[in-house]
């Protein structure tokens, strides 16, 4: 297996028989948790290095469509929406896994228009822009009850 294909898959997660999305986002999670936990720079290059490199390796790759395997995207996306919490507790991360995985999948407005481009940027740009939209979320409930992501 190419690297490109390795990474493109979300290092192997994408290979999941069921819900691969979910099953990469889950993974995400975790690590995100220890990256959050150690620094959360350590988590914005991750989530940065996820995305451009995510980029990359889904171009690299010769990926056609949008093929389930493909979940480099969703790490990147799971980290940006985590770059909200202050610290790795279990409700913000669970927060932070729900509403990215709520706006991954319905798609409204901006996620939606990315996810109907073309090649490398629609598979990774819908995310990204969930994960985005997920962080000023919970960064606004960080603001207004901050105990509810403790």
């Amino acid at each position: 297996m190419r690297i490109a294909r390795f990474i493109a898959a979300g290092f192997g997660t994408g290979y999941a028989p069921i819900a691969a999305g979910t099953v990469a986002s889950a993974a995400a999670v975790l690590a995100g948790s220890v990256l959050l936990w150690l620094s959360p720079a350590a988590l914005a290059v991750a989530a940065l290095l996820a995305t451009f490199g995510g980029f990359a390796a889904v171009r690299r790759a010769d990926v056609t469509g949008d093929p389930g395997w493909v979940v480099i995207d969703e790490f990147a996306g799971q980290w940006i929406a985590m770059l909200a919490l202050a610290r790795p507790g279990i409700p913000g991360l669970l927060g932070a896994f729900v509403l990215f995985r709520i706006l991954d999948i319905a798609k409204p407005g901006p996620v939606g228009w990315a996810d109907r481009r073309h090649g490398a940027f629609g598979i990774m740009a819908d995310d990204v822009i969930a994960g985005g939209i997920a962080a000023l979320v919970l960064g606004m409930v960080r603001i207004v009850r901050p105990d509810l992501l403790l």
